[in-house]
């Protein structure tokens, strides 16, 4: 038995431990283990600091879940949109491809507590009509695979279903959604990274939420990726309490650029049954967004995004940097809240080719500080 599995055995998942270990009253901690079980291995336990911190919120059990009855259980329509087990095909292009229900840590905010932990709602049995779905239709260049976790499959059974997909021409690329190099990081080995290299391209999206998460071990586990040719992009989700706060999302995305993970999407929380206290308010997240444009590397600045109700997709969100627009100048404002005015291409003069000299327009078009103004933008 290797390390991370004798980790995922000794996890506390019981209600008497829960009740034990943090003080839980039985009869929440019964009806928590019915709604969403839990498993908090004790590598991601010794990262707690103190009750209710960042790390205490996301694994330990809150009866705060039992209090929403109204949010829905699949609120991203998964399976309206699944045509056969362990699909979802929701974009054009590519599918969600769900290959386990266990995780090497039931994070308290997931958005598939339905199915998650659940052998019987994501079972090994519908791999092969999942792989026969992706072979039929060759529209599909990006496979993502999902769960749970699909580090929590032993190397080889991950390497089959790897070997399955190279062997289907038209996908091109492999996407691993992984939370194990930030709650169990001892199962990034350089066994299974060599293992994962056979099969470029392949990149893996990660789920760090909070600085604390950053250690030696998860360092480690991120380099280790990273040297394989792996690139590695990170997904926050935004929550109450975990890391509603600049400075923190600051120091989260600075730190991850130093261990090579990209910050690739900072999440507006769903709605979620039982998850629905860790929501805050969109304009928060649009105000961390205008913090970090201009004071963090741009490659530290994430898309912030509404997965949309109803199974609409990843819609991104922006502060308000366009003023106003015709057909002649767009009036934009920086990260200092000057404004700029910047002159457009007509229409007319875009057909015809003609190209005009502005350098006399810029030199005698002044800046003005405004207010900040937030609101939402596709981009």
């Amino acid at each position: 038995m290797e390390l991370w599995q004798k980790m995922i055995r000794d996890s506390i998942h019981s209600v008497d431990q829960l009740v034990e270990k943090f003080g839980l009253d039985r009869k929440v901690a019964e009806k928590l283990d019915i709604f969403f079980q839990a498993r908090i291995n004790p590598y991601y336990l010794s990262l707690i600091r103190y009750p209710g911190d960042p790390i205490w919120l996301q694994s330990i059990p809150d009866e705060a879940e039992l209090s929403d009855y109204e949010s829905p259980e699949d609120p991203l329509k998964e399976d309206s949109m699944s045509p056969v087990p362990n699909i979802t095909h929701r974009y054009p292009d590519r599918v969600l491809f769900l290959t386990t229900s266990q995780c090497g840590m039931y994070c308290r905010f997931c958005t598939r507590k339905r199915k998650v932990g659940n052998s019987s709602k994501i079972s090994m049995k519908g791999l092969e009509a999942a792989f026969n779905y992706i072979e039929e239709h060759k529209e599909i260049r990006d496979v993502v695979l999902s769960g749970g976790d699909p580090l929590m499959l032993t190397d080889a059974m991950l390497e089959k279903i790897l070997s399955r997909l190279r062997s289907i021409t038209h996908v091109e690329i492999i996407r691993i959604g992984t939370r194990m190099p930030v709650v169990l990081p001892h199962r990034i080995t350089p066994k299974l990274v060599k293992m994962l290299s056979k099969y470029h391209p392949i990149y893996v999206n990660t789920h760090f939420n909070h600085p604390w998460e950053i250690t030696p071990e998860s360092s480690k586990a991120c380099e280790l990726l990273a040297d394989a040719g792996i690139p590695i992009g990170n997904q926050t989700v935004l929550m109450k309490g975990v890391n509603d706060d600049p400075e923190v999302i600051k120091e989260l995305f600075r730190k991850l650029l130093k261990i090579r993970v990209r910050p690739y999407y900072l999440y507006q929380a769903d709605l979620t049954k039982g998850a629905n206290h860790f929501r805050t308010p969109i304009k928060v997240g649009l105000e961390i967004m205008d913090k970090l444009r201009g004071h963090i590397s741009g490659l530290a600045v994430p898309y912030f995004v509404i997965d949309a109700p109803g199974g609409g997709g990843k819609i991104p969100l922006l502060p308000q940097y366009v003023l106003y627009q015709d057909d002649e100048k767009i009036v934009v404002r920086n990260y200092k809240y000057e404004t700029f005015v910047y002159p457009d291409v007509k229409p007319e003069e875009y057909r015809t080719g003609v190209v005009h000299n502005f350098e006399e327009y810029y030199e005698s078009t002044p800046t003005v500080s405004l207010p900040i103004i937030l609101n939402s933008s596709e981009e």
